[in-house]
């Protein structure tokens, strides 16, 4: 099982977050950069993985409510899928 670790520090706005989210979990080119487009791929490409989220609370206040929602996305995605998400507590 493939362990992913995403830096939350990395996620300042939402175009860097899906680049960096792309880059990081090795989506394919036509990856949409949103966050329908991400549970899509998360299912499809990190279905076996274990990801987790270091630097949760410095992307929130990069990101605000789209920081919530992304985590949700994570979050959703675990619960019907193989993913398995964390978020390390710093």
């Amino acid at each position: 099982m493939q362990i992913i670790t995403l830096d939350g520090r990395r996620m300042t706005d939402r175009r860097q977050t899906h680049r960096y989210l792309a880059m990081a979990l090795r989506f394919p080119v036509y990856y949409g950069r949103n966050l329908d487009a991400l549970a899509d791929c998360l299912g499809e490409f990190c279905g076996n993985a274990i990801l987790v989220l270091r630097n949760a609370e410095a992307m929130r206040q990069s990101l605000g409510e789209y920081g919530d929602r992304l985590i949700g996305v994570f979050s959703d995605v675990a619960k019907t899928s193989g993913l398995r998400f964390f978020i390390d507590p710093d």
